[in-house]
């Protein structure tokens, strides 16, 4: 078993590209990691890693061994997960990545109610709004929102999310109520954009008469965390289009209001992606039909509490 802990600290060193990440990533100290990976050189009889103080860099050799070394994991996992489906005790670890609003309102809370009803089953949780790749940071699934990308990946599609144009009372009283998308053009009001590197949100597509339309939005302000965009909202910068889960709490109090309700944004996809083979491991297979489950009655009860507010306004 040594052999294959040290076959795994070096997998980790090797996809975090740090020795202290994969110390914690494996929940031990960044001496035993060294420890580990030391272990396995002499076993080796080669160095994996080219070290300094500063940065850690796998040699040729380091490379060469890399894929050979994730196979044999996999291979382990997979022998590992046919038992386990035969006895019913689904064990181990899940690697899981979200974005960051996503991740910190909907899928880090379920994560301790599915550990109480699968104990032996340790879900650790990325939160990150940057493009991940998925198989070389050893993640086993990524929750996204929005936009489903184009992949080899096996895509699993969850729920699709309504979306909501909003801004606060004392905003719209300054700037004035946009009924519809072609008020929030040319500058006639401040929309409050989510921008990262590889996203283009300029443009805003609200559901109309005659189908989904686009419509090219600015404003001074942009930021890559959704959060950021709500809070500026809560201090009256401008519009944002959010998924309504993220501000449907807001909208009941009155500290937001709804506008082109006529109109309203087209959902957007809340799926996760993950490589084709794992979705044959119990775990993954329960952790996704348990979060699949919870989130549709999360959110189905969050728009009911919703149309309520707006039957009684």
């Amino acid at each position: 078993m040594s052999y294959i802990n040290n076959v795994r600290m070096f997998v980790r060193v090797f996809e975090l590209g740090s020795m202290s990440a994969a110390a914690r990533d494996m929940h031990v100290s960044p001496a035993v990691a060294s420890s580990r990976i030391g272990e396995l050189e002499k076993h080796l009889g080669i160095r994996l890693f080219n070290r300094t103080t500063r940065t850690i860099q796998p040699t040729e050799q380091g490379s060469i061994f890399y894929p050979g070394a994730r196979k044999m994991l996999e291979a382990m996992e997979e022998a590992e997960a046919a038992v386990q489906e035969v006895t019913h005790t689904p064990r181990g670890s899940i690697f899981v990545s979200a974005p960051l609003g996503i991740g910190r309102r909907l899928i880090a809370p379920l994560i301790p109610e599915f550990h109480d009803a699968y104990p032996e089953i340790h879900v650790r949780l990325r939160l990150s709004d940057r493009p991940l790749n998925i198989t070389g940071e050893g993640l086993d699934l990524a929750f996204i929102l929005g936009q489903l990308p184009n992949s080899e990946m096996r895509l699993k599609n969850l729920l699709d999310c309504p979306r909501v144009l909003c801004a606060s009372p004392t905003y719209l009283k300054q700037r004035g109520e946009p009924l519809q998308g072609t008020d929030l053009q040319h500058g006639k009001h401040d929309c409050l954009l989510l921008q990262f590197p590889g996203s283009s949100e300029s443009r805003w597509t609200l559901q109309t008469s005659e189908g989904l339309q686009s419509f090219t939005v600015g404003g001074p302000f942009t930021s890559d965390d959704g959060d950021v965009l709500v809070n500026w909202a809560l201090g009256h910068h401008g519009l944002i289009n959010a998924p309504l889960f993220d501000v449907v709490d807001h909208l009941l109090s009155g500290n937001l209001i709804a506008v082109c309700t006529a109109t309203p944004p087209a959902d957007v996809h809340l799926a996760c992606l993950f490589p084709h083979k794992r979705y044959q491991d119990p775990k993954i297979r329960l952790y996704l039909n348990f979060i699949s489950e919870q989130l549709k009655a999360y959110l189905k009860d969050k728009s009911y509490q919703y149309s309520n507010h707006l039957q009684n306004k």
